[in-house]
């Protein structure tokens, strides 16, 4: 966690990728005291402002900015694919550039502008081997020896990707839940269903470890293209239809591609008495 002097009156940022909403605190110029119980505060979609990720931009020595993650339940995570793209947006246009490094603790990402609203992101070399995922011992990741034979991906957060015949006709809640702390996966894992529409193009819903039910996850979009492509379903670029719009993917030797849609909502402060109460 962050180990910062708080300030009486945090200005924030809320922003979302395809309904994948986010919390963003900008550092840079003001100072927070950012701890667990702080996070599932502010994620409280009723007392709170509510989110599925916080989002901390901090400057960086080797990149344009600094990104560290927190799911609303309050635990880190190495990488958001929709929250990098948002605030990626906002800082181009906050700088004028057509380009941002951005550093992470997945690695250091590259963000392109392609227009006013959409982004293109570089989410780095998808982890196909058991240690790097993680899995619990050393086995293939294709197939999983898990009902429904799901394949297992790593996009710096672990991915359990299941491809059925109607994405739509299944309980996510409970299918979600069902595999998110399998024992396989011993950090947890996000889980993916997903249908082939057609050639290069996926129908994909999330359940999100730490968050539950999100209406778009890229990661998990990015983790669907590569086990789509690693299964011979599809190629290496494909349209993936989410609860919360669409996504392209491109898998090149370069890394994982995505590009999406972000909004900027609105800007605000917690005050203090929110704060007090914490």
């Amino acid at each position: 966690m962050e180990c910062m002097k708080i300030s009486n009156n945090i200005p924030f940022m809320k922003m979302h990728g395809l309904g994948n909403d986010f919390v963003v605190l900008d550092v840079r110029t003001f100072s927070y005291n950012i701890n667990k119980k702080f996070i599932i505060s502010l994620s409280d979609r009723h007392r709170g402002v509510g989110f599925d990720q916080l989002v901390v931009i901090k400057d960086d020595e080797s990149s344009d900015l600094n990104l560290t993650f927190y799911n609303a339940d309050g635990s880190q995570i190495a990488t958001c694919g929709n929250a990098t793209r948002c605030v990626a947006q906002y800082e181009m246009k906050r700088v004028g550039k057509k380009s941002l490094k951005i550093n992470t603790t997945r690695g250091t990402l590259e963000a392109i502008a392609i227009d006013s609203v959409k982004t293109r992101v570089n989410m780095g070399h998808p982890f196909l081997n058991w240690a790097d995922i993680p899995i619990a011992k050393d086995i293939d990741t294709l197939k999983l020896p898990i009902d429904g034979s799901p394949t297992a991906t790593g996009m710096g957060n672990p991915h359990c990707t299941f491809f059925v015949k109607d994405a739509d006709c299944i309980d996510l809640k409970v299918f979600g839940s069902r595999f998110e702390k399998h024992p396989l996966f011993p950090e947890g894992t996000n889980v993916q269903i997903v249908s082939l529409l057609e050639r290069n193009h996926l129908r994909m819903r999330v359940w999100e470890r730490g968050v539950g039910y999100t209406l778009a996850s890229g990661s998990s979009a990015c983790a669907s293209a590569v086990a789509a492509s690693r299964l011979g379903l599809t190629g290496k670029a494909v349209k993936i239809d989410l609860d919360g719009g669409q996504l392209d993917i491109e898998w090149l030797e370069s890394g994982v591609w995505m590009t999406g849609e972000s909004v900027h909502v609105f800007s605000g402060n917690l005050t203090e008495e929110f704060l007090k109460g914490i």
